[in-house]
């Protein structure tokens, strides 16, 4: 269960590498406790785990698809059952499939994209506004998603389909938060440019963050740390009165 002194118990979806694995971190250092969402590595989401416990917080791993609704349930009845009501959501389990043109993509590639970046982000979001939301008993708490600046530029030529579900997160933020803006909970989103994990590897180039620091102003891709801290401080009493935001964390891209 929670320990007294928590400052609530966050889900992380996707929180047993990259960006995920660096907020779990992040939020075990300011305090929280973590329910660390995986969907295959369980290694790797049992070692973050034993990094939060030895910070002095309470963690579990949680294996699930988000694209998968039983799965999304089972995710936030174990959290609340290990660890105590939920009070905050990172919605950040996302994919992105191999670089290419639309023209080359199948309908089982884009379904997949968007069953986990849309419909997943939408499943975990609605668990939690049900766990959170003074309607529904609640004391509230925060949303934070996961966008990307591929949402603006629309990646051509890489991951149309990707940017397109980035776009459906910018807008599917915006509009929970003003739905549930009296309800004591808050919504915003990231935008990160390019940063420097193991995602771009699944597009078929490991090297492709590193490649592209012309492109960036600050001329360097991003660390997951420097996101981490951005959508730890949107999680926080900082940051409360702001809702329906989207921060770009980009190097000026």
């Amino acid at each position: 269960m929670t320990s007294n002194n928590s400052r609530g118990n966050i889900v992380i979806t996707g929180g047993s590498r990259g960006i995920g694995a660096a907020c779990t971190l992040v939020a075990a250092r300011e305090g929280y406790d973590v329910c660390v969402n995986f969907v295959g590595n369980e290694a790797a989401a049992n070692r973050i785990v034993q990094e939060v416990i030895a910070a002095g917080r309470n963690a579990i791993a949680v294996q699930g698809d988000v694209a998968n609704e039983a799965d999304v349930l089972r995710i936030f009845a174990e959290s609340k059952e290990r660890l105590g009501p939920v009070t905050g959501l990172i919605n950040n389990a996302g994919i992105l499939a191999t670089e290419g043109r639309l023209d080359s993509f199948s309908a089982e590639r884009i379904a997949r994209v968007v069953a986990v970046n849309v419909t997943g982000s939408l499943l975990c979001a609605r668990e939690a506004v049900k766990a959170m939301s003074t309607k529904h008993g609640g004391a509230g708490g925060s949303i934070v998603n996961m966008s990307s600046v591929a949402a603006s530029i629309g990646s051509p030529g890489e991951f149309i389909d990707y940017a397109a579900t980035k776009g459906a997160i910018d807008t599917f933020t915006v509009g929970l938060a003003r739905e549930v803006a009296t309800e004591k909970i808050r919504v915003n989103g990231v935008r990160p440019g390019i940063i420097d994990t193991d995602i771009h590897a699944s597009g078929g180039n490991p090297g492709r963050a590193k490649k592209l620091n012309h492109l960036i102003p600050m001329q360097r891709c991003g660390t997951v740390m420097e996101v981490a801290e951005v959508i730890l401080w949107l999680m926080s009493d900082a940051a409360s009165y702001v809702t329906g935001t989207m921060i770009d964390v980009s190097g000026g891209r």
